[in-house]
């Protein structure tokens, strides 16, 4: 089959070893309203059957890559971003789901408003046996996200939508295994637009907090801003996000590391508003994802 033209929006999406969730996550972008996409899959070294779960579906829309060795998200990101045809960007994990009206909404207020470079919503998370747990704080406006940046941006990195344009003049750093779109957002905040919409547009798979990941994505951090600071010469404001981030790091330790993960995890979280719920109700039929839905 020829090659769709020129899609407005490139979904992008790294995988590795995700077999138990890439079905659901490809499924729910063909579920989108908006229907002028591709979806983008880089194969980083899989060794169970991802891809041939997603070649399985014999869409013309969806492209995979398969490599032979893993190289990282950053990487693949940014080779997918190399790889896509549309005036637009989207990101999509292989273990997440995409609400069925995301595309479009994110697409009208990008075409809506030019100056935002990228756009992110908020995210439902949910456990394997698709139990809501919360929703993911976001910040609404430039000022609302950027306003602590040596402290973090809330801004979640499996929402994002943005112009193709940004992406390639702004890559990910590929030398980096964690906190690659808070390095990312560190070191161009101050010349890009972000904002985000007031709705969940994906599901956020989460079953627990995983404290060895957690520190490494602070210990990034803490390098990532020690370059921020030697880069624009502000080493007092970023001596004090790194020490933000140590004291975050004790936190992380004295909850997570002492068994009290869920009271950790829901205290990062807000409730989940009753129309979200009845929402992923219907997104988790469609999908036949099995548990509970509230």
């Amino acid at each position: 089959m020829a090659l769709l033209q020129n899609p407005l929006v490139s979904v992008i999406m790294s995988m590795r070893d995700n077999a138990a969730t890439v079905q659901a996550a490809v499924r729910s972008i063909q579920l989108q309203t908006f229907k002028d996409w591709e979806l983008i899959v880089i194969d980083d070294g899989s060794s169970d059957a991802s891809s041939s779960i997603v070649t399985a579906f014999g869409d013309e829309r969806i492209r995979l890559v398969r490599e032979p060795s893993s190289a990282g998200l950053a990487a693949r990101l940014n080779q997918a971003v190399a790889e896509g045809r549309g005036e637009f960007i989207a990101r999509m994990d292989a273990d997440d789901i995409c609400f069925p009206d995301r595309l479009a909404h994110q697409v009208a207020r990008l075409r809506a408003e030019p100056g935002i470079d990228v756009l992110a919503g908020s995210a439902v998370v949910f456990a394997t046996d698709a139990r809501l747990l919360g929703e993911l704080p976001v910040g609404l406006t430039h000022e609302e996200i950027t306003a602590h940046p040596l402290r973090g941006f809330p801004f979640p990195h499996p929402t994002w939508c943005g112009r193709a344009q940004w992406f390639r003049q702004n890559p990910y750093d590929a030398r980096l295994m964690k906190a690659q779109d808070q390095d990312l957002l560190l070191r161009t905040f101050k010349s890009s637009r972000f904002a985000a919409l007031d709705e969940v547009l994906i599901g956020y798979r989460q079953n627990a907090l995983e404290l060895a990941k957690m520190l490494s994505g602070r210990r990034v951090y803490i390098a990532s801003l020690w370059g921020h600071a030697q880069r624009s010469g502000e080493l007092l404001p970023a001596l004090q996000g790194i020490t933000a981030q140590l004291f975050k790091a004790g936190a992380d330790i004295a909850t997570v590391g002492l068994g009290l993960n869920r009271l950790a995890q829901r205290g990062r979280l807000r409730p989940v508003r009753p129309v979200v719920a009845e929402r992923w109700q219907d997104l988790r039929q469609h999908l036949c994802l099995s548990g509970d839905a509230g």
